[in-house]
């Protein structure tokens, strides 16, 4: 793993996976690695009513039913569509069922404006072709298809960037269960790639992208939607804020501690300007950041590595400040104003009520506006 910028899920936690393989006794649908019981205490962590001799950490944090409806329609022949705001973690539960269900997370397509349906179909090796014609072995499977082939899980990242044509030819594949391959149709070889017990294909959309590329009727009955909101609970925000920010600090190998005064200063930062948001009569009176709990660990993210390579090895509120306003003032003049407006109309009387780290907070973003201005 320390060869590796970002491991998957399936090698991060090869262990607890290998160990709860060893224990699960529990039915199991089609090929998968864990009963869905096992899949759902993988990624929600464990209880100590579950009875187990080792504890399991919890991986995701949200609500039990998101879970639990995720892995069963995962178990039945529908694919599974995981819709929010961005930040949401909707990437990261799928890469997580994905681990636990199959060991593979890493077959995944990333919708753009220039997916194609070779990208999720196939695509030629043209050298070989040239060679030899057309054939299996000249073929590049997609990873959608190699997810077909195996039993495992295919990823659609962003499904609804991806244009029209290229969700229609996803439809055939949900339906059907099966790709045509009609260049293989003269050549003797077999031209149809079937899909094995265990297949289906995880979808993520960002609701903010409503209007891009909208899912047509025939290819959202063919999904079970799952809504991920944003969460708003100060207790698990900071969970996950905290959990992130750990796995961070640990792949640096940073010896810096977060002091709790910051980590709430930071929360109610953001929970400040989503009400200021959701009050706001216009767009232009809202940043454009979706103030997720993901731009919250970029912000926290970014303060420490600062701190940890060009300040004191300790995090300061003024730091943090700098870095909220670096992070999330992308429009100028407009969100300049709006994190002003923030800074003199709420934290300035907050930092006047209860000082501490408020008052450092208060100076450090008005020096970061100030340098941006």
């Amino acid at each position: 793993m320390s060869d590796l910028l970002r491991a998957p899920a399936e090698i991060k936690y090869a262990e607890e996976l290998d160990w709860l393989e060893s224990i699960d006794d529990n039915p199991k649908p089609f090929s998968w690695r864990l009963s869905p019981k096992m899949v759902r205490l993988f990624i929600l962590g464990s209880e100590r009513s579950d009875g187990l001799d080792r504890e399991i950490s919890q991986k995701w944090f949200g609500d039990r039913s998101f879970v639990e409806r995720s892995i069963v329609t995962l178990a039945s022949d529908r694919g599974l569509l995981l819709i929010g705001d961005p930040g949401t973690g909707k990437s990261w539960l799928a890469e997580l069922l994905s681990a636990a269900i199959c060991r593979n997370s890493t077959l995944v397509v990333q919708g753009t404006a220039g997916t194609t349906e070779d990208h999720i179909k196939y695509s030629w090796n043209v050298s070989m072709v040239i060679a030899k014609g057309q054939s299996r072995e000249s073929m590049i499977p997609s990873p959608i298809m190699t997810a077909m082939e195996t039993g495992a899980i295919g990823r659609f990242e962003e499904l609804t960037r991806a244009t029209s044509d290229v969700q229609d030819a996803l439809i055939s594949i949900l339906s059907e269960k099966y790709i045509s391959v009609p260049e293989l149709e003269s050549s003797g070889s077999d031209n149809i790639v079937f899909a094995k017990p265990g297949f289906s294909v995880i979808a993520t959309a960002n609701s903010r992208d409503r209007g891009v590329n909208d899912l047509s009727s025939a290819l959202k009955r063919r999904f079970n939607f799952v809504r991920i909101p944003v969460v708003t609970n100060k207790k698990s925000e900071a969970e996950i804020v905290r959990f992130r920010t750990e796995e961070l600090l640990r792949r640096h190998a940073i010896d810096l501690e977060v002091p709790p005064t910051l980590l709430d200063v930071l929360l109610q930062s953001f929970a400040d300007l989503r009400a200021s948001a959701a009050a706001a009569g216009s767009d232009d009176e809202k940043l454009e950041s979706a103030l997720s709990t993901a731009e919250q660990i970029g912000v926290l993210e970014d303060a420490v590595l600062h701190s940890n390579f060009f300040g004191e090895r300790t995090l300061t509120a003024r730091t943090l400040a700098s870095s909220l306003v670096g992070s999330l003032a992308r429009r100028e003049p407009e969100d300049l104003a709006i994190l002003n407006k923030y800074l003199h109309g709420v934290v300035e009387p907050r930092s006047k009520e209860e000082g501490g780290s408020w008052t450092e907070f208060l100076e450090g973003g008005r020096d970061a506006i100030a340098t941006l201005s």
